[in-house]
């Protein structure tokens, strides 16, 4: 009869989290759906019809006949269309965050774009109106996207086929083909981290209640859906680490030893650190761990799957740049690939990393900063404070004493959480722009697996009174209110923010 009833409670829990991810999903398809550089084309719109006033005004006052009227008006929209026709491009991408990798991609399919011996080079692709980009650096005399080139290369691969198979490209379907590409990229890996993610609840959680809210919490209460309508690495990086800590716990907690599990935790612990050089500190700590519980199998099966991923990271940035370091860390004195000039419209502009406005300007006060990304504007507790809930969890299981694999699954989380926080906090000046106009701290975004596996016990401990529950369902309330906000293009400031701004508090 117990079997009988943990089956039917089973089914109904995995029931639940079918309807959680269709709804989910549905939304984020219906973002993708709507995706557009929405802000810029309305004042684009506006400006033309108001130049479009201004001419009929204009007619209509010369006293002309109202066939001579229409055929001026007519040769006036005409001219206004040519001449704003470069400021007027509607995109589907939302950030030079995201052109800048998609400029590479144009680059490496598109003939018409290619840089004669320089695969990479986005000379040609910025010129096209509507693909401008400031996330760019230049070295050899030729300007490349500042992105590790890895995740374009395989999004080239995509498009490469789509454009052999349908002869559409950028030119000439701009938003067909990134609604496309974000479906594949960002929303099928998006339905496998859920996936995975309610195979983990299961597996960890003791209680109905806690179980779904953890799982409603991972489809609505992190910025990664928020992310999910753009090209970036944060929701790659998070959707390797989920399948990596998947395989891991099978092999640590229940001793598989299937070569196939060895093989996935080390191809996605390094995806991981492809995506989010940082994660450098969790593809160490697993494969340590994995060396010392499975010697064989980790030499055998999981480091030959990473180094094929550390390999085509380090071949596609020396393919790129013939460089062993990404552009990012030519940023010094005598090696700057951030300063330089270009053409463009037939106009030299200097890059925008010697002039930066803004928060990327940086801040000055480390405490200022140290306190805006934990509790303030950018805050990763006062935008999502579900991420609180993770921290009693992480206390719980710290203090186990019955079971040694959660004390340590929980170290693991914390170590690598405080370690890559402390990286972020304590950047040089020019680097503490909380990751720009972006709608949280997005370089901590990677880190929702971790955290949403670490919330179970307090979940569960929660779910035993009604008045702690309700105080769980306020923090995941708040959580989702900052996830939505910026519904249209995550490359916003965060709500909190924008009041701080309005109040005057913060300028």
């Amino acid at each position: 009869m117990n079997d009988t009833t943990d089956q039917s409670r089973a089914q109904l829990r995995r029931g639940v989290y079918f309807l959680l991810i269709l709804i989910g999903t549905g939304s984020i398809l219906g973002r993708i759906a709507a995706v557009d550089d929405i802000n810029r084309t309305a004042v684009e719109d506006y400006r033309f019809k108001r130049e479009v006033s201004i001419k009929k005004q204009k007619l209509r006052k010369m006293n002309l006949s109202e066939e001579r009227y229409k055929e001026a008006l007519a040769q006036e929209i005409a001219r206004l269309e040519k001449e704003l026709k470069p400021e007027m491009q509607r995109r589907p991408f939302l950030s030079a965050n995201d052109r800048s990798r998609m400029c590479t991609v144009r680059a490496l399919v598109e003939p018409d774009m290619r840089v004669e011996g320089h695969p990479y080079s986005i000379d040609k692709v910025i010129q096209q109106p509507g693909w401008d980009t400031i996330d760019m650096v230049k070295h050899d005399g030729h300007l490349y996207s500042s992105k590790p080139p890895l995740l374009p290369t395989l999004m080239a691969g995509e498009y490469w086929v789509i454009n052999r198979l349908t002869g559409m490209n950028f030119a000439t379907h701009p938003f067909t083909l990134a609604r496309i590409m974000l479906i594949s990229v960002n929303l099928i890996p998006l339905l496998v981290y859920f996936v995975v993610l309610a195979a983990l609840i299961e597996r960890f959680s003791r209680s109905d209640w806690g179980s779904i809210f953890v799982m409603a919490a991972a489809v609505f209460g992190t910025f990664l859906t928020t992310f999910a309508i753009v090209i970036n690495n944060h929701l790659p990086a998070a959707v390797c680490l989920a399948v990596a800590i998947y395989a891991a716990v099978k092999i640590w907690f229940d001793d598989e030893r299937r070569l196939r599990f060895f093989i996935i935790a080390g191809l996605f612990a390094a995806g991981t650190a492809a995506n989010e050089l940082p994660a450098l500190s969790i593809l160490g700590l697993l494969s340590l761990a994995l060396l010392w519980k499975a010697p064989w199998q980790a030499i055998f099966a999981y480091a030959p799957a990473a180094a094929l991923v550390v390999a085509a990271f380090i071949g596609t940035n020396w393919a790129a740049h013939e460089d062993l370091k990404p552009p990012y860390l030519h940023r010094k004195p005598g090696d700057n690939w951030y300063d330089y000039t270009y053409e463009l419209n037939g106009k030299t502009h200097e890059s925008y990393w010697n002039n930066p406005t803004g928060v990327d300007l940086g801040q000055p006060s480390l405490s200022f900063y140290a306190s805006h990304i934990l509790i303030g504007h950018h805050g990763i507790f006062s935008l999502t404070p579900i991420w609180l809930l993770s921290i009693g969890g992480l206390a719980m299981w710290l203090r186990q004493k019955d079971e040694r694999e959660l004390r340590e699954l929980a170290a693991l989380i914390t170590v690598v959480s405080a370690v890559c926080l402390a990286f972020y906090m304590f950047r040089p000046e020019h680097h503490r722009n909380y990751g720009g106009i972006t709608s949280g701290l997005r370089w901590m975004f990677w880190f929702a697996p971790l955290w949403l596996v670490a919330m179970i016990p307090a979940a569960d401990a929660m779910a035993r009174r009604w008045w702690t529950k309700a105080i769980a369902c306020v923090l995941l309330a708040a959580s989702v209110f900052s996830v939505s906000y910026p519904v249209w293009n995550p490359w916003t400031h965060p709500w909190l923010m924008d009041y701080l701004h309005y109040a005057g508090w913060v300028c």
